[in-house]
């Protein structure tokens, strides 16, 4: 969708509608919002990334492929931390996770967020210091808790009565005090897809701030004296460009915690605004930078704090998609293409919805490039389709490609680092890709491919 007109939407951390739109059309560029930082074409006209070739990547460990770009991906963190340097960054570990990445996150001196007993225990089998854990999730099983109570996990994020009860009885059987934090529903409208909005308050995250659930949630756990109550917590959704949301949900958090000090006289020294900060997918999107969201995430807090005359909490935030989501890009190679009666062209490629869901699911937008080589032909509107057995099995609605793409080709699609391989699937019994990581010329496997032979090894039948 790289030639598509400018969307409409505009805010103060990012847009719809950026400087780079292309006209005419330039199959063979490279736009620099989409593609992991060190991603370059080559003289041989194919791409390549951390000085390694698409085509050396493919020959070797195969197709579909997720390329995760090392030094992208620090540097993002890096660029978070320098940004926010007195807050507390989480790395949203739903976003991707892999030991690996948990390594690389904690050298660059993140912290870690995670949201089931699978994601925690990779953390902690990577070595990620429980300390600076946060472990969301809107239904902890009482072994999930244990066991984040028993590492010694940092911030549990309460979700419900429920919850405040179990994490309770848990605590106080252990004599321990766990730091936790009351998750808020603010009633936000964030302008992005219905299922990825998580802060209105038909929905299935935390406790009701009109409601009055989230100041009875604070005073229960202040009351009962087991939880160290160590802020608010509150996340709008995801894949967001609009600083409005964020505006809203601040202003009523902090609103909240003034009321909780006048009737508790309880100053919370902690506030979480969560993540969701959106990513360029294709040309339509012009993301903020992170000093700018941080520039602006601090205007909001101090002036919401001035106002109820309240000490500035330490902030925390957690980015995920905008970590990981434009370090990667997944290398496909193309096994068909098909012109339907002039009506549209279709290429088929070796990878589908059972590797990137988000098209089908969230309706998402992607961007595509020829990688295996440079062309002179003259720009086609294609669809990237896969090869599983639905017609809504498409990974890029719309991009130009060159008019003699061909089977055998590699197509590169970028920002697909996030929620990509995190809810990949096995659909029409196909093997989930591997991810491979590329730094200094050299590429490592850190996830492998599954075979034929991992998907019947569950078939006990």
């Amino acid at each position: 969708m790289r030639a598509h007109e400018a969307g409409a939407l505009h805010g103060d951390i990012g847009s719809r509608g950026p400087a780079w739109l292309r006209t005419p059309v330039d199959v063979n560029a490279l736009v620099p919002p989409l593609w992991p930082r060190t991603v370059t074409r080559a003289a041989d006209g194919a791409l390549a990334v951390g000085g390694l070739g698409v085509r050396e990547i493919a020959a070797e460990f195969g197709t579909p492929v997720y390329v995760l770009d090392e030094d992208d991906l620090r540097s993002r963190c890096r660029d978070f931390r320098a940004a926010f340097p007195d807050a507390d960054v989480y790395y949203a570990g739903k976003a991707f996770l892999c030991r690996a990445v948990v390594r690389m996150i904690a050298e660059e001196g993140l912290f870690l967020d995670v949201c089931t007993g699978g994601e925690l225990a990779t953390a902690l089998s990577a070595g990620m210091p429980a300390e600076r854990i946060g472990f969301h999730g809107n239904n902890k099983s009482v072994a999930e808790l244990t066991r984040a109570l028993d590492a010694g996990v940092g911030r549990i994020v309460l979700d419900s009565f429920t919850e405040i009860d179990r994490l309770t009885a848990l605590a106080r059987e252990r004599g321990v005090r766990p730091g936790v934090l009351i998750r808020v529903t603010v009633g936000v409208e964030a302008h992005t897809h219905e299922f990825i909005a998580t802060a209105h308050e038909d929905q299935k995250f935390g406790f009701s701030l009109a409601g009055g659930a989230a100041a009875a949630a604070a005073f229960k756990v202040i009351d009962e004296g087991v939880l160290d109550l160590r802020g608010l917590h509150s996340h709008i959704g995801s894949q967001i460009f609009d600083a409005s949301g964020f505006e809203v949900s601040a202003r009523r958090v902090l609103a909240l915690q003034a009321q909780i000090r006048d009737a508790r006289g309880v100053e919370l020294p902690e506030l979480d605004l969560g993540g969701g900060f959106g990513i360029a997918y294709t040309t339509q999107d012009d993301p903020a930078t992170p000093q700018e969201l941080a520039k602006r995430l601090r205007k909001i807090v101090d002036g919401e704090c001035a106002a109820e005359r309240l000490a500035v909490p330490r902030l925390s935030i957690e980015p995920g998609r905008a970590i990981v989501g434009p370090a990667v890009f997944t290398l496909y190679e193309v096994g068909t293409v098909k012109n339907v009666d002039g009506i549209r062209t279709y290429v088929s490629v070796d990878g589908g919805m059972s590797d990137n869901i988000r098209t089908a699911l969230y309706d998402a937008s992607y961007s595509a490039t020829l990688a295996s080589r440079a062309s002179t032909a003259e720009p086609l509107l294609a669809r990237v389709v896969g090869k599983h057995c639905e017609s809504g099995d498409i990974v890029v609605k719309d991009e130009f490609l060159p008019a003699d793409v061909q089977a055998g080709d590699l197509v590169a699609v970028p920002g697909t680092g996030a929620y990509c391989r995190s809810m990949a699937s096995n659909y029409n019994h196909v093997p989930r890709p591997a991810v491979v990581a590329v730094r200094a010329g050299r590429a490592r496997l850190i996830v492998r491919r599954e075979t034929e032979e991992d998907l019947l090894a569950l078939d006990v039948g």
